[in-house]
């Protein structure tokens, strides 16, 4: 049968006249109906196993393309949402710095406020003990110069009177006499020069 077929279609391709013109470039009837016939079945086939798996595997990049991109999405907000804790921390933390700077200053200022209170009592205190200290040595200088004048005057008084004075009550009057003339004139030669 298909030599038959193979037979005739020799037959009639020697049979036939060579194509002119337009024909030339136009197929015969029974090349398209053939090509029409080969162009169904592989179309058939093609939407009925090809693009079906085409199908999923596109559908399956779609998904991890979506899938991606809501990842991206979902990262994307968390760095935002870490930013802007980051943000908040800094914010806080310079805050924080802030105030420990106001506590240190205040307390920087009441630190050298009692340095400079503790540095005064202790100055004061000095001056005290330095004034008590004077007082006494002036105390001290006075009676000792008190007792080294009586016993000069004593001793001048017995040359000049000529008779010992020895005995001690008659020494303390004299001395205390001289010591009284004494603060008495320069008490009227400091009034005088004022």
């Amino acid at each position: 049968m298909i030599h038959a077929a193979l037979t005739a279609a020799v037959t009639a391709a020697e049979t036939t006249e060579e194509p002119e013109g337009i024909r030339l470039l136009l197929p015969e009837s029974y090349d398209m109906f053939w090509s029409l016939v080969v162009l169904v079945v592989i179309a058939f086939v093609f939407y009925r196993y090809a693009l079906p798996r085409l199908q999923a595997v596109l559908d399956e990049r779609t998904a991890k393309i979506e899938g991606g991109l809501a990842q991206a999405e979902s990262a994307q907000a968390e760095a935002a949402a870490a930013l802007a804790e980051y943000q908040q921390q800094l914010q806080d933390a310079r805050a924080e710095a802030a105030r420990i700077r106001e506590e240190a200053r205040g307390e920087g200022s009441q630190i050298v406020a009692e340095a400079r209170t503790r540095a005064q009592e202790e100055a004061a205190r000095l001056v005290e003990t330095a004034h008590r200290q004077i007082e006494a040595e002036r105390k001290q200088a006075s009676v000792q110069l008190r007792n080294d004048v009586g016993a000069l005057a004593t001793e001048l008084a017995s040359k000049i009177v000529g008779e010992s004075l020895e005995d001690e009550a008659r020494r303390s009057r004299v001395v205390d006499r001289f010591l009284d003339e004494l603060e008495a004139d320069s008490t009227v030669n400091a009034g005088k020069g004022a």
